[in-house]
């Protein structure tokens, strides 16, 4: 079989994305990458990085170590580093957009995104919430945001909203959905074949038997309980200043928070370096780094590429299990 070819997106051509991409082809994965990103960008990501650094077609047959296959999406304005410039905005979601086009038409087996700058991008006239909505827009599908290290795995109810809308998004009708979603992934992308979830009430303390909220009884018990009527493994609702404890983790394959703060803190504590985003439920695996643009490192060489090399080898990983099991 030959090896899965991922498609790979620096993110903000101003940010550390670039040079992290540099970093990782002075190796060799098992998978062919094929760069969605300017080209000069990369060019002057691996000057202020003193690395080698060859550009060749997205179709080349060969792509050693220090070369990398791109497919040139050039940028409005100049890469300044670590100065966004909302006149790159459209560039960026382009090369999203385009590098998924080709997942969701067969020619890529998986999708490797870097750090994109939010803010940049809606002062360029773009509304934009995040990649992962871009991406479930796109391909027509209801995804769950899923973040990965050694230690755990924290799935997420809700994603990029703010505090107030939290309760009202939390249904039963999403809620049902998350959860179907994450336990397939977790069953035929991660190869567990009865996957135990462990899931956060939303209140302290989860209500404390409905004196500190309603929703665990109204909403989150209930579905817990169709849900085992079928046979899926789920705890819960368990109160999330507990649930991370260390000897509960050995028990279970993942956790399902209400939302975004209540499980990434805890999660990027254990291992921020090591851990990816992945978006579960799209027809294709895509893996994100873990952390931002990091505007003050770009182009300083110091940034830590460990988690864009995590998000490789696990997009690599799922593809080649996707590819086997079509």
């Amino acid at each position: 079989m030959t090896r899965p070819r991922l498609a790979l997106v620096p993110g903000e051509p101003a940010g550390v994305g670039p040079e992290l991409c540099v970093r990782a082809v002075q190796q060799d994965w098992d998978a062919d990458l094929v760069a969605f990103a300017d080209r000069d960008t990369l060019l002057a990501a691996a000057g202020a990085l003193d690395l080698p650094l060859r550009l060749v077609p997205a179709d080349a047959a060969d792509a050693p170590p220090g070369s990398l296959r791109l497919h040139d999406c050039p940028n409005a304005a100049s890469t300044v580093f670590g100065t966004p410039d909302p006149r790159n905005a459209a560039p960026v979601i382009d090369a999203l957009a385009g590098a998924a086009a080709g997942c969701l038409a067969g020619d890529f087996d998986g999708l490797v995104t870097g750090p994109v700058h939010k803010a940049s991008i809606n002062a360029g006239g773009i509304s934009f919430t995040g990649t992962t909505e871009l991406l479930a827009t796109q391909a027509g599908r209801e995804v769950v945001m899923m973040l990965a290290n050694d230690v755990v795995r924290v799935a997420l109810a809700t994603t990029h909203l703010p505090l107030r809308a939290v309760a009202d998004a939390i249904t039963h009708d999403a809620l049902e959905r998350t959860l179907r979603i994450l336990h397939a992934a977790l069953r035929d992308d991660f190869g567990i074949d009865d996957p135990r979830i462990v899931v956060l009430g939303l209140n302290p303390h989860a209500g404390e038997s409905g004196h500190l909220g309603r929703e665990e009884i109204d909403v989150i018990e209930p579905v817990l309980r169709h849900l085992r009527g079928e046979g899926l493994h789920l705890q819960g609702p368990l109160p999330a200043d507990t649930a991370f404890l260390p000897s509960k983790l050995r028990e279970v394959d993942a956790v399902l928070a209400m939302y975004h703060d209540q499980g990434l803190p805890v999660l990027k504590y254990s291992g921020f370096e090591q851990a990816v985003n992945l978006t579960l439920g799209l027809p294709y695996p895509r893996v994100a780094v873990d952390h931002g643009t990091a505007l003050d490192l770009a182009g300083s060489g110091r940034a830590d590429p460990s988690s864009l090399f995590a998000a490789i080898r696990t997009c690599a990983h799922l593809a080649h299990r996707r590819r086997i099991a079509a």
